[in-house]
């Protein structure tokens, strides 16, 4: 896969929070050592998992800011970018490059729905104009369930064309293999990475590029393992393997919200109970959920 610019394993890293609420910077950072430590080749902050749209600009710049000063190098850093103001997401990117951070993963905007892909080819041609920078590279992030924004096959081409060196690759979070494979098709060397655990070995096998995915803040080894040895037939059954693991955990984090019980999981994996906080409007598991979770966590492989 040395023909994609951007190929591995990135943690979509949740954020823990203190009891007031705000980024715990300290337990942040701990947890990117660990996820790197347990095989992710970078970590994604700031993206859905990580409650990026429920921080603040100020919050957002303070938690890169955190991980590039604890030591994490910034070659492995792929934050969100992308916020619904032009401005504000060039202001993040520009913030992001300052420290080192080269790849960022950018959202559309996406307040206004139902907008035309001359629209979208507009706002990340602005963006991209105004940061105007040759270290850049961009990952698109297409998660039209949850911004409503869908990325259309002729917009990634024509924003492939338009900045060819920069936007390098896409986050593909809607599920829809069939379009994963078709974006593969259209644009060789393209890096398109899973966003559902699911699909990483059958990305893998078709030329995908890698993932960025909620469970891997808890399942990073399997991960790995899919990644490293897809090809390797005498690995065959350590892959299917792998690959079971991860599909039980993503199974279990997807019986209840999925941030709130992704950050439950990390607590029970590191035995720190602050990882149940969670930024409103998300809500922590109710006292029976996490009773459940707890108990089918501990039976998982």
């Amino acid at each position: 896969m040395s023909h994609h610019r951007i190929t591995g394993v990135f943690s979509a890293a949740a954020t823990p929070l203190t009891a007031d609420n705000t980024p715990d910077l300290a337990l942040f950072t701990d947890h990117c050592r660990r996820l790197l430590t347990e095989g992710c080749h970078g970590v994604a902050l700031l993206g859905t998992t990580g409650e990026a749209n429920s921080f603040s600009g100020s919050e957002r710049r303070a938690i890169l800011e955190a991980a590039v000063k604890a030591g994490i190098p910034a070659d492995r850093l792929l934050p969100g970018t992308g916020v619904v103001a032009i401005p504000e997401t060039v202001e993040l990117t520009r913030h992001a490059l300052s420290l080192g951070v080269t790849k960022v993963v950018m959202l559309p905007p996406f307040y206004y729905k139902g907008v035309s892909d001359d629209g979208l080819f507009a706002a990340y041609s602005q963006v991209l104009e105004k940061v105007a920078d040759t270290r850049l590279r961009v990952i698109l992030y297409h998660i039209p369930q949850v911004s409503a924004v869908p990325l259309s096959l002729p917009l990634i081409g024509r924003l492939i064309a338009a900045f060819p060196e920069t936007v390098v690759g896409i986050k593909e979070s809607a599920g829809d293999f069939n379009n994963m494979q078709a974006i593969i098709a259209a644009h060789p060397g393209f890096s398109v990475l899973a966003g559902a655990d699911p699909l990483l070995l059958p990305l893998m096998k078709a030329g995908g590029a890698g993932c960025i995915t909620a469970t891997s803040n808890l399942v990073a080894d399997s991960l790995r393992t899919v990644y490293d040895h897809v090809h390797d037939e005498t690995r065959a059954a350590d892959v299917e393997a792998a690959q079971a693991r991860i599909n039980a955990y993503r199974t279990l984090s997807n019986s209840y919200v999925q941030i709130p019980t992704i950050k439950a999981m990390v607590g029970l994996k590191t035995g720190n109970p602050a990882w149940k906080r969670t930024r409103a409007p998300l809500m922590p598991l109710s006292e029976a959920d996490y009773a459940a979770l707890a108990d089918s966590y501990a039976k998982l492989p």
